[in-house]
């Protein structure tokens, strides 16, 4: 089985196709629904059989249906071939939509956020603000991740803390080091537009055994970043960085291990533009557009801040 970035897609029954037969099953060859009356391969029974009288209660000519419901029949099945947008299913327009919404939240909060960091008198809201949006996006991140059915509720909860989160930490960069922010949503922006032409022009994918090991790396590089973060909130490293200021051959440590994730979450780029093409073409719903939505941000979200800290340290040396 392969691997998915987006665990919503491999839990859907319609993604992985387990109900693809019982959803075609209650469609016209059209794909519009089946209405009374009507049977595959030969529509509905316009007359009785040959010397056999109408049942009590039917019309001479109409079988089992009324007049007006034969109409209906005649008329969906000749229309023209339903699209996902007739069948409330999941598009690409769905996912962009529903992604833009998602950012567009994530940016409201963070400029409140942002704005309590960087003045004086209200730095310690602004602290409060980076600290609780953490680990509000982290727990929130978590339950929307494994949630069988996407939560629309929960992943706009999700962009708040993760605005909250990003401003803060992005306003306190910026006073820091001018022009880093910039900088950082460049890059960012920059990579997902190579991968995605890599995607769709060069026909770019990862293979099964090469997405079990890229998720098996991402295990490793969060046990590291946890790891780093416990040394050095402890004080048992009291570099800023903590391991990923150490140097070798005169490169930070912290430079190097950034590039590899940020090769990481272009690959999981990949994944995730798999996963929605993958979506649309079974006819997930259209609510899973969420979910679609919801990996991109989460691994765009990652990248911004692994290009924000790569620069800090190099400004750092």
């Amino acid at each position: 089985m392969r691997a998915m970035s987006n665990p919503y897609f491999s839990r859907s029954p319609v993604f992985n196709g387990s109900a693809a037969s019982a959803s075609a099953a209650q469609r016209t060859p059209n794909g519009y629904p089946t209405m009374p009356g009507y049977q595959p391969g030969y529509g509905y029974q316009t007359e009785p059989a040959y010397g056999q009288a109408p049942a009590y209660g039917q019309q001479p000519g109409y079988g089992s249906v009324s007049p007006r419901q034969l109409s209906d029949l005649e008329a969906q099945y000749g229309a023209p071939s339903a699209t996902n947008v007739d069948r409330g299913r999941m598009t690409y327009d769905d996912v962009i939509v529903r992604t833009f919404g998602i950012f567009a939240v994530i940016l409201a909060t963070g400029a409140v956020s942002w704005m309590l960091a960087v003045n004086e008198a209200t730095v310690g809201l602004g602290m409060l603000a980076l600290v609780g949006g953490a680990i509000g996006a982290l727990v929130l991140g978590l339950v929307n991740s494994f949630k069988r059915e996407p939560s629309p509720a929960l992943i706009l909860a999700y962009a708040v803390f993760e605005g909250a989160m990003l401003g803060a930490l992005s306003g306190v960069m910026e006073l820091m080091y001018p022009g880093i922010v910039m900088q950082a949503v460049l890059a960012s922006a920059a990579t997902f537009g190579v991968v995605l032409v890599a995607y769709k022009f060069a026909g770019f994918r990862l293979g099964s055994k090469a997405q079990r090991i890229l998720l098996t790396a991402m295990g490793g590089y969060l046990i590291f970043s946890l790891a780093n973060f416990v040394l050095v909130w402890t004080g048992l490293v009291s570099a800023p960085w903590g391991l990923r200021g150490i140097t070798i051959m005169g490169i930070p440590l912290g430079v190097i291990i950034g590039l590899v994730a940020v090769v990481m979450a272009a690959f999981s780029l990949t994944m995730d533009f798999e996963s929605i093409q993958r979506g649309v073409e079974r006819g997930l719903p259209t609510r899973y557009a969420w979910a679609g939505a919801f990996g991109l941000v989460v691994t765009l979200v990652w990248l911004y801040v692994e290009f924000l800290r790569i620069l800090a340290i190099l400004r750092d040396n």
